[in-house]
């Protein structure tokens, strides 16, 4: 058969690039490999690197594992997680079921108090939601941790199947208002969570609780060589994911091994930093792309995470036609825990750009109006956060503004202003949010116990607008 034109083409672009390959030197071509492989472990490995910052930073908060972290106050600029809220007291537990063995955590019932919560493997894929909200509806229950593999349970309990041995929760014990005294009751109905080994269920002992309030809690992402001892060090701890059996040589490429120490040479570490500032970069523009589907149309508001993300984050990625690893990666730099029933407790829409398109910027002055009846049967917030780390803006006072905010503004038709600026606005105090000149910020808004007309649309969230 006469070759064509076309087939003739074909066959000189691939000698070409047979050409072109052949000049690359081994050495290069195993930079470039190390480099590759590297870029897609910190895109795969971010949820699991964003827990093992928790831990770590439980850990030099004097907290152990199979304890309570929890703030005694509401949480201020040394809360450095990703995006956390700073309207509710937090209580982590964290679990390890490896020498413990199943673990129980006692929700209590909501007689005093009302908790929003969620256990998650280290994954932090989604086991189960706890409280009002969750599976035991508000009525307190006792959850039954159990490590990979292990079957069974007693009966008493709910079990949750985890595929890590560590586990957490993420738990907010939602006070009335950030009153002094509605947040001591909700301080002390938090405290009533107990956590102990199955082993002593029959006479349980003391939770330990840990007071984060004065520690720098910082997990946010370092995009360098850490990145890789973190990653190195889960992999170490737990075991493969049948899912993730693809990773493995591919780790072991760029040095972590299962039973190996990690410990690259100064021209692997260089190829790492590089390959993460790179990942880094990416996820940064996955994460604005995430934007371009807004929740309320014409706005910029957008759920912070796809669909097959939150899907897969609610099911296991039981689908097993999918598993969207980079909108995990993208979501779990800015964020961490996942729902179970994501939209039964809590809703979220963010917003990183005004009303006319331009990204927020901490010197100028910003208004939200917050229509009247928000649909929400617990509060709605509106937090800033520094756009650079996703974390709490660093030594402001506050950083958000909500309907359980003492002493907020109201206009006559029900509305709510909320300020964000260096200054606040005259008069307008009680309603501003402190964002920090020189730098960029971005806007959480939260709605706890979210109703039917924010689904149906039926009430619309209006873009926040520059007043200078």
């Amino acid at each position: 058969m006469p070759a064509t034109p076309e087939r003739k083409a074909g066959t000189r672009a691939a000698k070409a690039a047979l050409a072109k390959l052949e000049k690359i030197s081994a050495e290069q071509l195993a930079r470039r490999v190390i480099e590759q492989r590297a870029f897609e472990a910190v895109i795969w490995g971010m949820p699991a690197v964003n827990f093992e910052l928790l831990c770590e930073a439980t850990a030099n908060a004097k907290g152990a594992m199979n304890q309570v972290l929890y703030w005694s106050r509401l949480p201020d600029w040394k809360n450095q997680t990703l995006t956390p809220n700073p309207d509710v007291i937090y209580l982590f537990p964290f679990i390890d079921t490896q020498e413990a063995g199943p673990m129980v955590l006692e929700i209590p019932p909501a007689d005093g108090g009302s908790i929003t919560g969620s256990i998650d493997d280290a994954w932090q894929t989604a086991l189960e939601d706890v409280g009002p909200a969750g599976l035991d509806k508000g009525k307190g229950g006792k959850y039954l941790i159990l490590p990979p593999d292990y079957a069974g349970g007693p009966a008493g309990f709910t079990p949750l199947q985890s595929n890590t041995f560590r586990t957490f929760a993420v738990l907010r014990s939602n006070p009335a208002s950030s009153a002094d005294a509605d947040v001591a009751r909700a301080v002390a109905y938090g405290k009533r969570v107990r956590v102990y080994p199955l082993s002593q269920a029959h006479d349980p002992p003391e939770t330990v609780f840990v007071d984060a309030i004065d520690a720098v809690y910082d997990t946010t992402i370092p995009y360098a060589v850490r990145f890789f001892e973190l990653l190195d060090r889960f992999v170490q701890r737990e075991p493969w994911l049948a899912r993730d059996k693809a990773m493995i040589d591919t780790l072991k490429s760029i040095g972590i091994e299962k039973g190996k120490p990690f410990s690259p040479d100064a021209e692997t570490a260089e190829i790492l930093r590089v390959a993460a500032d790179e990942a880094h970069a990416w996820l940064d523009q996955g994460y604005e792309a995430t934007f371009a589907q807004p929740y309320f149309p014409g706005t910029h508001w957008a759920v912070p995470a796809s669909p097959e993300v939150l899907h897969g984050m609610q099911t296991d990625f039981a689908d097993r036609a999918a598993y969207p690893v980079d909108g995990r990666g993208i979501l779990y730099s800015m964020a961490f825990f996942s729902a179970k029933h994501f939209g039964q407790g809590q809703f979220y829409v963010m917003a990183i750009r005004d009303r006319d398109g331009h990204a927020f910027d901490g010197g100028s002055g910003y208004r939200l109006t917050v229509p009247a009846n928000a649909p929400v049967t617990l509060y709605w917030s509106a937090t800033a956060y520094d756009r650079a780390t996703h974390a709490l803006v660093r030594n402001q006072p506050h950083f958000s503004r909500a309907s359980t905010t003492a002493g907020i503004q109201k206009g006559a038709d029900g509305s709510t202003d909320v300020f964000f600026g260096p200054k606040a606005p005259p008069g307008k105090e009680a309603n501003w949010v402190p964002t920090a000149p020189g730098g960029r910020f971005e806007v959480l808004f939260r709605f706890y116990g979210p109703q039917k007309p924010l689904f149906d649309k039926s009430w619309v969230l209006a873009d926040i607008e520059k007043t200078n």
